[in-house]
């Protein structure tokens, strides 16, 4: 008897998770600054949920020319979270206002690996199978902030509660999109080469994911 596939992929996933905690764990290490690790990271986090709804509505959009019968079922996933996920750029800029960051400050360049983390989705999307975002959303919405983390670091950096919201608010909400793309990946009567496609998606996005948070525990500017 064959296994789901959330398991088969939460199986491969897991060769990469201990890069990913490793790399986590250096971000946000009490050792030296961590508010202005802490203050990058919410830039770079800005930078990439800005790519969240239009990735998603892309992939929605694409769906419609898949021969596959469930394709509107896809569609309809992926348009029903990017109803979940609009505005929640606009929450990092106030968690950044409340950190001490004016608003009106705007980085001219997201950090490089930023791009590569939604870019690579929007190649996949147009040019192999749009059910490829179901492996990069598994890895970003796999690895939410712990419901403690921002009690942690309100208490290590003396920043506000207020700088805290998009931390602690999707330590509840991950919870709930993770067991909701499970049950998509269970239902969906996705080919062996589209399982690949989202295997291979899932990966590669655990692995820019583990060279950014090192990135942004070694570079506080996070541009390298």
């Amino acid at each position: 008897m064959s296994i789901p596939f959330s398991r088969a992929l939460h199986v491969r996933l897991a060769l990469a998770a201990p890069a990913v905690e490793r790399a986590t764990a250096q971000l946000w290490r009490p050792e030296g600054d961590l508010t202005a690790r802490y203050r990058t990271y919410l830039w770079a986090m800005h930078a990439l949920t800005t790519a969240s709804v239009p990735l998603l509505e892309r992939a929605a959009a694409n769906c419609a020319r898949l021969d596959d019968d469930w394709a509107p079922r896809l569609a309809a996933y992926f348009a029903g979270h990017a109803q979940e996920e609009r505005g929640h750029d606009a929450w990092l800029l106030e968690d950044l206002a409340a950190a001490g960051v004016p608003v009106g400050r705007v980085r001219p360049l997201p950090p490089p690996l930023v791009v590569e983390l939604a870019g690579a989705q929007y190649y996949r999307i147009e040019h192999r199978h749009p059910a490829a975002l179901l492996g990069y959303l598994a890895v970003l919405e796999g690895h939410a902030p712990s419901p403690a983390l921002a009690g942690v670091l309100a208490a290590r950096t003396g920043l506000p509660p207020a700088a805290f919201r998009t931390v602690r608010d999707h330590a509840d909400l991950d919870a709930g999109h993770v067991a909701a793309l499970e049950r998509q990946l269970d239902r969906l009567p996705l080919t062996a080469p589209q399982q690949t496609e989202v295997a291979v998606s899932a990966l590669h996005t655990a692995g820019i994911l583990a060279r950014l948070f090192h990135q942004l525990a070694a570079d506080p500017g996070g541009q390298r």
